[in-house]
Formats: structure tokens, sequence, C-alpha cells
């Protein structure tokens, strides 16, 4: 079988599978080495020290899984429209993507037959190891190679017929495939939307993510105390932010809700109460999000964010009387 015979089953079986794209890309060490490194130095990464650790592979992904050549890489659409905002001013708001079963679980299932796919247009030693949001693969940079779409100023990939709300996930193989062309173009052009929309200014620069400020980050890496100075910027956000992909004019026009049942979105979670969340027990917290995405900072990580929020929503009241 020829290698463009087996790229084209590869994407045949992924659309199969559910996921709106996918492309292949090579392996090759990434191009902008210097720009990471002096992210790095700078501190921008804030605790996230596996950054540190992982980034000898993030650079040269072909490290990741030794013998790989190439990595499949697939999208899948997870944007819901937001509900209408409560009346109680005492709710606190939810990323998108958390608003259902964890994205982790329930991408686990079509990613590991894709693999399995994979592995069956080889010999017995053929290699496919799966990745959703795990381990040193620098997503957005595969998915770029991959063309399916450039990385915007917020620092998210864009797909030019979807937007942004999307997952990414990869099957590293040494099955020999046809790669695509890169994704080249930059679309985003003059626009600052998303630039300029950010509470925190955690994008100091085009395509600079300083993470110490990103309110995502805060709600969900960060460990200990949040800097008290950032409180307010904070709004009511619980569990990540939507603001520099809202404000994206690029989802604002191509962005459709998804359909697929195993994400199980509830746009009714876009909203939790805070004070309930603020005195949530361990078990509570484990009973009602445990197989959610916001188990990630735990019962502890969500009353912190939800102690903020609260706060901010108590000054709000305050300074319209």
């Amino acid at each position: 079988m020829t290698p463009e015979r087996r790229t084209a089953l590869v994407k045949k079986k992924a659309t199969d599978l559910g996921f709106e794209a996918v492309g292949v890309a090579n392996l090759e060490p990434v191009p902008h080495r210097e720009e990471f490194e002096r992210w790095l130095a700078r501190g921008m990464a804030g605790t996230m020290g596996y950054m540190h650790r992982q980034a000898g592979r993030r650079l040269e992904p072909s490290k990741i899984v030794p013998g790989t050549l190439y990595g499949v890489v697939v999208t899948k659409n997870y944007f819901t429209p937001d509900p209408p905002p409560p009346r109680d001013e005492r709710s606190g708001r939810v990323a998108k993507y958390a608003r259902g079963r964890d994205y982790h679980a329930a991408l686990a299932e079509p990613l590991a037959a894709l693999a399995t796919a994979i592995k069956d247009l080889g010999d017995g030693d053929t290699i496919a190891r799966h990745y959703v949001d795990a381990g040193p693969v620098p997503e957005r940079e595969l998915a770029q190679r991959a063309g399916l779409g450039w990385i915007g100023k917020n620092t998210m990939l864009i797909d030019p017929a979807s937007g942004s709300f999307c997952f990414l996930a990869t099957v590293l193989t040494d099955l020999e495939l046809i790669p695509d062309q890169p994704f080249e173009a930059d679309r985003c052009g003059s626009c600052r939307r998303c630039i300029d929309a950010c509470p925190t200014d955690a994008l100091p620069e085009e395509r600079t993510l300083d993470s110490r400020l990103c309110i995502s980050y805060l709600t969900i890496e960060h460990r200990g105390d949040i800097p008290e100075e950032i409180h307010d910027r904070m709004g009511s956000w619980i569990f990540g932010c939507d603001i520099c992909q809202d404000v994206c004019p690029w989802n604002q026009k191509f962005a459709v809700p998804t359909d697929d049942p195993a994400l199980r979105i509830d746009v009714s979670r876009a909203y939790e109460d805070l004070n309930t969340l603020r005195h949530t027990s361990d078990d509570e917290f484990e009973r009602r999000f445990g197989w959610t995405a916001l188990e990630r900072p735990g019962s502890a990580g969500i009353r912190r964010n939800a102690e903020i929020a609260f706060e901010n929503a108590a000054k709000a009241r305050s300074d319209d009387r």
C-alpha cells in the first residue's frame, strides 16, 4: 500500500470517528526555539514547572516517542453559545469547554480507535501513541504544521472554517504517511480584539501569553493564593475564560454548536452558584464535578476561585448603590 493510500484511509477513519478536521504533520524541530526559551526565561510559564521539564521534547517532537515520524492531528468542536446570564449576580462563569464531560475522557475512545486503525495499516511493530492535551506534545504547532489553521494573536489555533473553539488531539506514529502543507497565512491581519479585550493584560505581545496574568491559568493551573492585585480583574470566572475567543471575528462568524453527545455539553453549567461553591465539601464537589474538567484545580481551587468571584460580585453591587 502506498503512503498516499494509507494517508487517505487514516483521514477517512478520523472523520468517520467524528473528528471535524484531520491533518498530518512531520515531527521536525520547532522553528521558534529561541522565542520559547525566552518565554520560559521570562517566567511566563508561571508555576507550570512541567513546561521547563518538557522543553526539550516540545522543541523536538520526534523525541516524545522515539522512532515516530509523523503526528496525525485531529480537531473536535466543543462550541456552545452562552445562555443568558442569571439575574442573581452571585453566579460564577465556567468556560465553554468545561460545561460537560471531561474532554480527556470524551475523546479517549475515538482517539484510541484511530490509533488502532493506524497500527493496523502497518506491521506488528507499528507505533501509534495518542495524546489529548497531555504530555509534551506541542499541539498547536503540529496542527498548524498539518494545515489545520494558523496560530492567532491570542495563541489559539484558528481554523478558517470554524474558528478556535476546538479540542486538539494527536497520534504520533512511525507509519509512512504523506504530510500536509503547513498553514502559512496569518489571517488575523491588523485585528487586536483579543489583545484589547483581555481584562488582565495577559497578552503583552502578539502571540505571547503571560500565564501569570491569564484567568484560565489562574483558575485552573495555579496552586495556592492568587495575587490580590489581580482579583478584581478576574470578574466572575471560576474556571477558565473565553473572552479572547468570544471577541474573535472568526468565532463570531463561523463557530457552530457541537452536536456530539459524547461531550455531553450542558449549557446550564455555564453558571454556578458562588455561595454554594464557597461551602462545597470535598465529597460533594467530587459527586457534582468529578466527571468534568472542573476536577483539575480540585475542590480547594474551585472554592478559592468562587471566593474571589463572590468578592467581585459584592463590590459590583456596592458600586451600583
